[in-house]
């Protein structure tokens, strides 16, 4: 079977955080249910994060979450992926824009929008806002979509990098679906598909407080409900200031490679060519043309014009098919248009090194200093076991499952954590994005990672 169809695994999670009383993200998922229909339509997931007071944004996302999964499945067989995706989107924005006048209380409701559509010729993204879509491949993330938000924007007019923006707000979006009656979206791909692929759609609410190493890292070396779920009580435990929803999909049978202290981690690697049934047909008619003429040349002509006959039905029949293939190609393009350009906007690479892990031993034990001093009550015994299991590993200098374990570790503690504090507390991040930045920049000085300063900041990892 080709790789994304039924070789697929993914999990989502969204999560009110710390500050917020009321969680206005919102996610769909849409698996097609047979080959077909993945054919056809793909497998859809979508995030989007409302914007307003109160319940009107709740409302924008939630009408978004509904209408671009309904509309896009209605169309994307007669018009293919492009022209589903941009009427999908369109059709969101008008609705949640009606609706926004229809009421003065929802005046202004918008969301934004982020979806992946994963298709037999590759991935595509829509987008509107400052959700993202990002692909972990070969120990490197990519972001797949573009910020609609003023730091992205001043950044593009200077020229520079937008983590190096300063005195301009993070969180003003420029575009989004709901307080306009028309609205532009950004349609791209296909993005080829690789055995191992991951791919992850958040809100700003973990974007914010994760970086990319750590994003990549961490849904590169777990699976994806355990993924999904660390990544969140990771930006809880930076605070929590905003509503956070993640979705992880790994594509594949192959583990994600994940680098360590730069020598490759490789899964095993399957390749089995898929050739469509025209060219074999061709193929083999001109293999038992071929064989007819032998067969002629040594004189044994009756079984040579044997030979032919099928041969001559297997060339007309590969070539009757390969004109349909081209025909309907052919329409396909007229009714899509122009295919957008495949475009990455920034990358950075995520290994697992010493250094970062050494902080994640530490923001480990300080964790579990804090539960104690609380009287809480994890489960210990889950938690000793985790955390041995990873000093094994780390002893050998075997990186990778001595991430996975003190993960699990953490993950113990910090789902203590979260299941006891209040929203008023004010609890000290214990991984530190800013180090945590410094730690992977300063292995391989690449200016595309974040490096986003909390106030208060005095624990690392």
């Amino acid at each position: 079977m080709e790789i994304g169809f039924d070789n697929i695994d993914h999990s989502v999670v969204s999560d009110v955080g710390i500050r917020r009383s009321h969680n206005q993200d919102s996610f769909a998922v849409v698996m097609a249910g047979d080959y077909e229909k993945w054919k056809e339509r793909g497998h859809l997931f979508v995030v989007a994060d409302g914007m307003g007071a109160h319940a009107v944004g709740e409302k924008a996302s939630e009408m978004a979450a509904h209408l671009i999964p309904l509309i896009y499945e209605k169309h994307a067989a007669p018009l293919g992926a492009i022209a589903a995706l941009r009427k999908a989107f369109n059709e969101a924005n008008a609705n949640i824009h009606t609706r926004g006048q229809q009421n003065r209380e929802f005046e202004g409701m918008g969301t934004t929008g982020t979806a992946i559509v994963i298709r037999p010729e590759g991935v595509w993204a829509g987008h509107v806002g400052d959700s993202r879509a990002y692909r972990i491949r070969d120990g490197q993330i990519s972001q797949l979509t573009y910020d609609h938000s003023l730091v992205w924007e001043y950044a593009k007019q200077q020229g520079i990098p937008p983590d190096s923006v300063q005195n301009i707000p993070s969180n003003v979006i420029v575009r989004s679906l709901g307080p306009e009656p028309l609205v532009r979206v950004d349609i791209e791909g296909p993005h080829p598909v690789k055995d191992g692929d991951v791919f992850v759609l958040c809100s700003d609410g973990l974007s914010g407080q994760v970086t990319d190493h750590e994003l990549g890292a961490i849904s590169s070396a777990l699976p994806p409900s355990e993924a999904c779920q660390f990544l969140v009580d990771l930006a809880n435990l930076r605070g929590g200031p905003d509503n956070i929803t993640v979705i992880i999909v790994r594509v594949g049978s192959k583990e994600p490679t994940v680098i360590t202290d730069s020598k490759r981690t490789e899964g095993r690697t399957s390749f089995v060519p898929t050739i469509p049934w025209p060219y074999l047909a061709v193929i083999g008619g001109i293999l038992l043309v071929i064989g007819a003429i032998g067969l002629t040349l040594i004189h044994q002509v009756g079984l040579g014009v044997l030979v032919f006959l099928p041969a001559a039905g297997l060339i007309v029949a590969g070539l009757t098919g390969l004109y349909q293939h081209y025909k309907r190609e052919k329409h396909r393009e007229d009714i899509e248009g122009e295919k957008p350009p495949l475009r990455v906007h920034r990358q950075a690479d995520c290994p697992i090194e010493r250094g970062f892990l050494d902080q994640l031993v530490r923001a480990t034990a300080t964790l579990k200093e804090r539960v104690e001093e609380k009287n809480w009550d994890p489960d210990w015994d889950a938690y000793e076991r985790h955390k041995c299991e990873a000093e094994k590993y780390l002893a050998h200098n075997d990186l990778l499952p001595a991430f996975r374990e003190y993960c699990r570790a953490m993950r113990v503690l910090s789902e203590t954590a979260q299941r006891h504090r209040s929203k008023e507390e004010i609890f000290q991040p214990v991984w530190d994005k800013k180090d945590a930045h410094k730690a992977g920049a300063g292995a391989r000085n690449n200016p595309a990672m974040k490096n986003t300063i909390h106030d208060g900041d005095d624990l690392d990892f």
